[in-house]
């Protein structure tokens, strides 16, 4: 009897996704906890691994829509494992002693058409040199391109214009493609749309000097590189800067539900990372807890994770706060969108030399502009300024946090 496997359920809210990749084809010999496929859902994307050995039998293709308990594909645990056997080594061509004329070639070469499949060292070759595939000779089994066969024709002369031929397209391939919206991609068009129609959205903007932050990470990096393996970022100073923020000013630290404000008492704050499946925002538990180093490390686990694939739904609950840095990319300023149902998010942006006024004189000091998009349904205008005021007292003056003031 053949053991099915279903969608396996990532989080109380979700009830479907879509499938990302098959790790195996159908009809392939598995083995138990290898990776079978992906599931992309409004979240995250999750791995889903064999539970038995046996021969796969896919039931939903890539990019199907499925729900969580779906069975997907079959596994006949039954079926014996495939025997590892050696191919046989080819026979030696016989060589002939004398020749009155060019020998045949051993195939015909014939225009590939852009039908047969690609192997990936082929078309590898294909894209390093930039040939179009259906104009190779292909001398392969079935019509098939070979590598040899892409080396011969880049090495071959270009064939000399016809007379009057027609210019060329400047553009030799699609001049447009599609491909479905991702489970995750639609997820964050949707709360991104639903959070403009929905929340009364006002940004606020100010300016912070990185003088003295960059002159401790400098002083002090070295050693804070020996002691914990991690080097001492910019944003450990943001996230203590923003519980201090939070602290000094409550109202942004709730969100409305209904028609009763929720005030939280707590501080897990949500730093939105970029990754290869889109924008996700996983949480620092207990922020107010975290040392600088606790924060780096815990922002470097989940870049990790982000780049493996591997963050999963428990990441990305209970955020109170968020903060983005578009500064990253090279952004001077933006007016970023707020994660719902939070109700305030914090954007950074890019550090540049501008001239500002210092004790009655010009200098030149690093500056970056700070943006605070907020629900004006719940919070003031006096009380965002004020807390954004806050966040740029404490970046620039560290010691505001260290004495608790």
């Amino acid at each position: 009897m053949a053991i099915e496997v279903k969608v396996p359920s990532v989080g109380e809210s979700i009830t479907s996704g879509t499938i990302g990749a098959w790790h195996k084809k159908n009809g392939d010999y598995v083995k138990a906890q290898e990776v079978l496929f992906e599931i992309e859902t409004e979240k995250v994307t999750s791995e889903v691994h064999a539970e038995v050995g046996g021969v796969l039998s896919i039931l939903a293709e890539t990019g199907t829509t499925v729900d969580v308990g779906q069975v997907v594909a079959k596994i006949d645990e039954k079926a014996p494992a495939p025997a590892a056997s050696a191919a046989p080594a080819p026979a030696p061509a016989k060589v002939e002693e004398k020749k009155v004329s060019a020998p045949a070639p051993a195939a015909v070469p014939v225009a590939n058409g852009g039908t047969a499949p690609l192997s990936p060292a082929v078309r590898y070759a294909v894209e390093e040199k930039g040939l179009d595939p259906a104009k190779i000779p292909a001398t392969g089994p079935g019509g098939r391109i070979t590598k040899g066969d892409v080396l011969a024709f880049s090495e071959s002369p270009a064939p000399a214009p016809a007379a009057q031929a027609p210019v060329a397209s400047a553009s030799a391939g699609p001049r447009t493609t599609r491909k479905p919206m991702s489970q995750i991609r639609q997820k964050i068009a949707a709360r991104l749309v639903s959070a403009q129609q929905e929340a009364a959205l006002l940004t606020t903007f100010n300016e912070v000097d990185m003088t003295n932050v960059m002159a401790t990470r400098a002083k002090f990096q070295d050693r804070f590189v020996a002691k914990n393996e991690i080097k001492l970022g910019f944003m450990s100073f943001f996230v203590k800067a923003v519980v201090y923020a939070l602290q000094s000013v409550p109202a942004l630290n709730a969100r409305i539900e209904g028609n009763e404000i929720v005030q939280n008492h707590f501080y897990d704050i949500g730093v939105a990372i970029s990754t290869e499946k889109g924008l996700m925002v996983p949480v620092l538990r207990g922020a107010d807890a975290l040392s600088y180093v606790g924060v780096e490390k815990a922002i470097a686990d989940y870049a990790k994770k982000g780049r493996a694939g591997k963050i999963g739904f428990a990441d990305l609950e209970g955020g109170v706060f968020t903060i983005t840095n578009g500064g990253t990319f090279g952004s001077l300023l933006s007016t970023p969108i707020i994660n719902p149902p939070q109700s305030g998010i914090l954007g950074m942006h890019a550090i540049n030399d501008r001239p500002v006024a210092i004790n009655g004189r010009v200098e030149i000091r690093p500056m970056m502009y700070v943006a605070l998009t907020y629900d004006h349904r719940i919070v003031d205008g006096k009380e965002a300024v004020t807390f954004l005021v806050r966040v740029k007292e404490y970046v620039e003056n560290p010691g505001v946090g260290l004495l608790d003031l």
